[in-house]
């Protein structure tokens, strides 16, 4: 068991805790959240024994082994695959011993040797390090390959995969999701699920934080404030004990306020049902937890861009990639004014390489692209933190490309972002990564864009800031393309998915936990124990049936004569959205021809604009028909459903 008794930890001056309380049991899965800043990360280098606590106890047992995420870049001219095996010390001393052993000819040292390595799962450690880098999302040819070959987020996943690798009764992951795709993501939460030991993680994406831990830890205030249950459980009864809160009662209910417009304004607009039914929970979910972000510092939105009547991008026949080797092959992709599409595939399969042919950073290999006359990109990737001026300000970064605006329009906008009075005014050098990556996002708001492409926007940011930039994306109303392993982000500001994968694009007819499924079916998520399907389910049925009742006689008639009325409801309905069906398959037949004659190069020469503008317009208003029916058929559907459940 851990325990730390009244600790006090400083910064320089500036006390991060201070009287700190926590127990940590064997077993326990906890999250550690808070505000960037507020000491997290200072509290893992406290248990690693990097540094020592100002005032207080620490007490961590002896003989646990601890296993962490190094931060710094991985630096070694080691091969991959050596590189994680060096994550369990004692099977590398073993091998050694083995190595002198075998030159020495000595084999009553070589047996003893191979005695120990078998005591230590020694002789699975290759398998087991092989394992861990597909996961990650490593393939079979790049095992061998030298560390320092790689790229800076790459560097990071080995340091992660070598943390995994180390036997452990403790283990501190910081961040550990931050430079991992979504399919990455989902293997490490497997993963973790299945970790006997104590796990202790620093993280900003709450479904992962969901999924994996049974406590959490809210740093705030210089204190460690302890719930039970997971992050969805912590902002539930952090919202119910901030509503007592008399003082804050009207910030509540304005913030209430604005999820119930959001709830109501997006609640139908999923071109696919099942979306749009997973939209309903998650945003009525939304609501019931504002309360818990009262207090959050950051207040931000997208002011409305330049209106346009046409698609703001078009990619038609296209092949992209990079350095003449195709990528993706015969792209058709077209973006007009509310399109919200969340990108998915497997690591390295073109997500990025479509969003960078959409901004014109990348020239198309084939085919045309074609942008509306009044297109106003906002484009957000990981290489915009690099090419920030880290000698200027927050400050100075807006004004550079707004110096008509006032001194106080400037301020009051990076208020919203958090940066007040001399932080909107300090060199950016000093600044952390989710600060940097907040200037960034906040240059990008400013400009007012309509169409707007973002490859990993959650990166460093914490869960705060997260939860304002999805709120300032449900309000937006222009054009929307997410890549993103933020499961939450994804749910609650796109509408439709889009399967990135062998070389193509195109429409991914399900959810998230659809996508899931997909990658297990073709085997990019491995499953960690051999338990069958039955013997899983087998506790759920008997947890049905032992919830079953039995009805007297004239329960039962009262019953068939509900159901009677509830068959005779359910008619029309059923009626009318088979009806509803038929007209959505037809509009999207006459879709199809559309988008299969803007297909054709020659409608882009000078002669035809007419007839493409024509055509343009003519799907803009066919897709406005399918949204307008499907709203329609949705309707209807809840009707069914709710009829349903009383036949």
């Amino acid at each position: 068991m851990i325990t730390l008794t009244d600790i006090e930890l400083r910064r320089g001056t500036k006390v991060l805790l201070q009287d700190a309380e926590l127990v940590v049991h064997p077993g326990q899965h906890i999250g550690i959240i808070g505000a960037n800043g507020s000491g997290k990360s200072s509290l893992f280098k406290l248990l690693m024994g990097k540094i020592s606590a100002d005032a207080g106890e620490l007490f961590i047992p002896k003989d646990w082994r601890v296993a962490h995420m190094a931060q710094e870049l991985a630096n070694s001219e080691s091969t991959v695959a050596d590189f994680v095996l060096d994550g369990d010390p004692q099977i590398r001393k073993i091998e050694r011993a083995i190595e002198k052993a075998l030159a020495d000819e000595n084999h009553d040292r070589l047996a003893l040797e191979y005695e120990k390595l078998d005591n230590a799962n020694g002789f699975d450690a290759h398998y087991r390090a092989e394992q861990l880098l597909h996961g990650l999302g490593f393939d079979q040819s790049e095992l061998d390959r030298p560390v320092n070959s790689f790229s800076g987020g790459w560097r990071i996943r080995l340091n992660l995969a070598q943390a995994l690798m180390s036997p452990s009764d403790l283990m501190l992951l910081d961040e550990p999701t931050n430079h991992l795709d979504l399919d990455a993501t989902l293997w490490l939460e497997q993963w973790l699920k299945n970790y006997t030991g104590t796990l202790l993680i620093i993280s900003h994406d709450r479904d992962f934080i969901d999924n994996v831990v049974d406590r959490i830890v809210h740093v705030e205030h210089c204190k460690t404030n302890t719930y039970k249950g997971n992050y969805s459980t912590f902002e539930r009864v952090r919202g119910e004990r901030l509503a007592l809160q008399q003082a804050s009662f009207e910030k509540q209910q304005k913030r209430r306020k604005e999820v119930e417009e959001f709830i109501t304004r997006f609640k139908a607009k999923a071109s696919k049902a099942k979306q749009a039914q997973s939209r309903v929970k998650e945003l009525a979910r939304m609501e019931d937890i504002a309360p818990a972000h009262i207090d959050s510092p950051f207040y931000f939105s997208f002011a409305q861009g330049k209106k346009a009547h046409s698609a703001l991008a078009n990619i038609s026949q296209g092949n992209l990639g990079y350095d003449g080797q195709t990528i993706l092959a015969n792209v058709n992709f077209d973006l007009h004014p509310g399109t919200r599409i969340g990108l998915l595939g497997p690591n390295g399969a073109g997500k990025s390489t479509l969003i960078a042919s959409l901004t014109g950073d990348l020239d198309l290999l084939n085919g045309e692209r074609v942008y509306g006359d009044n297109v106003k990109i906002g484009y957000f990737a990981q290489h915009q933190l690099e090419v920030l001026d880290l000698q200027a300000s927050a400050f100075l970064h807006l004004q550079r490309i707004s110096p008509k605006s006032t001194d106080q329009e400037l301020r009051n906008f990076l208020g919203g972002f958090d940066f007040h009075g001399d932080k909107a005014l300090e060199p950016i050098k000093s600044f952390s990564g989710g600060e940097k990556a907040r200037v960034a996002l906040a240059l990008i708001v400013w400009q007012k864009p309509n169409l707007l492409l973002l490859d990993e926007p959650t990166n460093h940011l914490d869960l705060e800031m997260r939860h304002a930039l999805t709120l300032a994306l449900q309000s937006y109303e222009g054009a929307l393309v997410v890549i993103s392993h933020d499961r939450h982000l994804l749910r609650n500001t796109v509408d439709e998915f889009y399967l990135v994968a062998d070389g193509a694009v195109k429409e991914f007819d399900g959810d998230l936990k659809d996508y899931q499924q997909w990658l297990k079916n073709f085997n990019r998520v491995p499953t960690v124990s051999g338990q069958k399907a039955v013997d899983i389910a087998a506790p759920v049925i008997e947890e049905i049936a032992a919830s079953v009742e039995v009805l007297s006689s004239a329960d039962k008639k009262l019953l068939r004569q509900q159901s009677a009325d509830a068959r005779k409801n359910l008619a029309p309905l059923t009626k009318k959205s088979s009806q509803l069906e038929k007209a959505i398959e037809k509009l999207q037949a006459q879709l199809k021809e559309i988008e299969d004659s803007l297909a054709d190069s020659d409608l882009y020469s000078d002669m035809n604009k007419q007839l493409l503008k024509q055509q343009l317009g003519l799907q803009v208003e066919i897709k406005k028909s399918i949204a307008d029916t499907e709203e329609q058929w949705f309707d209807i559907q809840q009707q069914v459903e709710q009829f349903s459940h009383e036949v």
